[in-house]
């Protein structure tokens, strides 16, 4: 009686908690496929409220891609068009309190502190290709254009790369996505080819902000690669299975530019049968590795695990290691004048031999309402023990919690509180290296349209 009773109570908490779904004989039974997700497997996490349903490592070959048909894509006449061509945006307006007064860096995305501010503005158009269906060959192409504060992290040299790199301009204008695709679905179980400019494909972390889970970013996700522009080939093996491959001119640089030299990737993403964890990682840039002409050229390893615990709770967890070789102290330099919100302009100290640095970052949600609430745990840590990353030769931590309210599938406000902290004695980062430590409280409104 007693072990019977142990082996209930057991089984009574795994089906909680969500640890693994069982039959009557106590076996873990796979999640199939079941038509909800196109070809791959039911979507994991609800979206909204999350800012996607899929764990790390899209596009994902097989699901449905179409964006719904916001306001701008009915009022332009292309709702329901037979060209699938979608064109559609959104508005981040944000604001923070801090403890600093000048600058909130090496904080990313809410700059300025103590100001509100257009984070950005973003206009899309794209036309995703259907891998759902494996009759045809399909095309697409993806154009993503931001003005605003943001463009300062997605920036690449030699696309009006001089906004920032010589002038050091708080608002500006990037196309920061611009590729096309090709899908062809007889080669395995389907492969998407990418070629052009497109955002860097490992983080858990987004550039755009309906896409992240919070208003502001890790220490990690501000000092890693941002863009790529070459190509990007993405195979399905299966609905467990896809890897990638693809090679690129370097982090945050077109091919034509000075400091520009060939970088490969190389990912993979796995998820269990039972639908319940995923990994994703492999080489985001590995080539040369050499810093040129007051250019970084991150070489990156990554490694990504997303888990769910039930239906409501679910945690995303990344680890990396970077490196360059004769690397300058602050990284890529900004040549232009020193400004109030930034103030480590000029070419950096050389590092001789590998300067490296080490990130992780764990991102734990808590999903409130159905479709409209949530709330995000947020710990990071980077290590930067040369100051290629930031400047400063030190271990930071930082640890944010937010709520992400929807008020409905166009608006949404995601306030949060953050403290951070340089851990070596002399390490002063924040405030334009006049603090070690730093709080803010901020909140950011996105407006689709």
């Amino acid at each position: 009686m007693k072990r019977r009773f142990v082996t209930s109570l057991v089984l009574t908490l795994s089906l909680s908690y969500g640890y693994a779904q069982q039959d009557t004989t106590g076996k873990t039974q796979p999640v199939i496929v079941d038509g909800s997700n196109g070809r791959c497997l039911p979507s994991p996490l609800s979206s909204p409220p999350f800012p996607s349903g899929e764990w790390v490592g899209g596009p994902l070959i097989g699901a449905p891609a179409d964006a719904p048909d916001y306001p701008l894509t009915k009022l332009l006449g292309l709702a329901k068009s037979k060209s699938r061509i979608k064109i559609y945006g959104w508005i981040d307006i944000g604001g923070n309190f801090s403890t600093s007064k000048n600058s909130n860096a090496p904080t990313s995305y809410n700059l300025v502190p103590n100001r509100v501010v257009l984070d950005q503005a973003i206009l899309r158009i794209e036309r995703q290709p259907n891998t759902v269906q494996q009759d045809h060959v399909d095309w697409g192409f993806v154009v993503d254009n931001i003005y605003g504060t943001d463009y300062r992290y997605t920036l690449a040299k030699g696309i009006f790369s001089d906004q920032l790199l010589k002038n050091n301009h708080l608002y500006g204008y990037d196309p920061t996505q611009v590729y096309g695709m090709l899908y062809l679905p007889k080669v395995a179980e389907g492969l998407l080819i990418k070629v052009g400019r497109f955002i860097s494909p490992a983080d858990i972390e987004a550039q755009w902000a309906p896409d992240n889970y919070l208003y502001s970013h890790s220490l990690m996700f501000t000092v890693d690669p941002y863009t790529f522009t070459g190509v990007h080939a993405i195979l399905r093996l299966n609905a467990h299975w896809q890897i990638s491959a693809g090679a690129h001119a370097g982090n945050d640089m077109t091919p034509w530019s000075s400091s520009a030299s060939l970088n490969g990737l190389a990912m993979v993403r796995w998820v269990s049968s039972n639908n319940r964890n995923s990994l994703y990682g492999g080489i985001n840039s590995l080539g040369k590795g050499y810093y040129k002409d007051a250019h970084d050229n991150l070489q990156m390893a990554v490694a990504t695990w997303g888990h769910k615990f039930n239906e409501k709770i679910h945690m995303n967890t990344e680890v990396y290691y970077m490196w360059q070789h004769d690397a300058a102290v602050g990284g890529t330099a900004i040549e232009g004048p020193g400004k109030e919100w930034y103030m480590g302009t000029g070419l950096g100290n050389t590092i001789p031999g590998i300067a490296s640095a080490v990130g992780a970052v764990n991102y734990f949600q808590v999903q409130l309402s159905a479709k409209k609430d949530y709330l995000s745990i947020r710990n990071d840590l980077l290590n930067d023990p040369q100051g290629n990353r930031t400047g400063f030769a030190t271990t930071y931590t930082s640890h944010t919690i937010g709520w992400v309210h929807h008020f409905n599938n166009l608006v949404r406000i995601r306030p949060e509180v953050r403290y951070e902290k340089a851990w070596n004695n002399d390490a002063t980062p924040y405030d334009n290296g006049t603090r070690s430590d730093q709080f803010t409280a901020a909140m950011d409104l996105i407006v689709r349209f």
